[in-house]
């Protein structure tokens, strides 16, 4: 079982950007934009961090971690403890967190790091069929003609009994 994989960390870009603030170059306007709503998830999802905020240095920012993937639903998109990720690592397929620092003071935003979680994608299951006479039929998804197992080979179906009129 995978719970962490590679992860992605944006340090080199908050460094730059932040020089980019400090030499004036930015305004600082430009990087406190938090959204209200990804300030209320700081408050309600979110963990203080040792880190002061690099542009007002009034309090700790705080991390916060999103989700996002195609098997988690309604809860894809959505603020995450640290413990409701470690269970939905445990029990769902694959999907990506992005952990962004946020100052609830001046709304400084970051993108902190990125990683993928959760279970291994479970291998696609090839459906077969019975059809007449007790063989099996594949189902296959890429369309074209299907094969039916018997003694002799594999024979495309619908031909069975062609040779009358052949």
């Amino acid at each position: 079982m995978r719970l962490q994989r590679q992860v992605v960390d944006y340090a080199l870009q908050r460094k730059s950007r932040l020089a980019e603030v400090y030499s004036g170059r930015t305004g600082v306007a430009e990087v406190c934009d938090a959204s209200p709503y990804l300030l209320r998830a700081a408050k309600f999802h979110g963990r203080p961090c040792a880190t002061r905020c690099p542009i007002c240095r009034k309090e700790q920012v705080t991390i916060v971690s999103w989700v996002f993937g195609e098997k988690l639903g309604q809860v894809s998109g959505s603020a995450r403890t640290t413990e409701e990720i470690l269970r939905l690592a445990v029990s769902q397929e694959e999907f990506s967190v992005h952990v962004v620092e946020v100052c609830r003071t001046c709304s400084w935003n970051h993108l902190v790091q990125s990683y993928v979680s959760g279970l291994p994608p479970r291998p696609q299951v090839r459906r077969s069929r019975r059809v007449a006479g007790g063989r099996v039929a594949n189902n296959s998804a890429g369309g074209g003609s299907s094969q039916v197992d018997t003694a002799g080979g594999p024979e495309v179906l619908g031909t069975e009994g062609m040779e009358k009129y052949l």
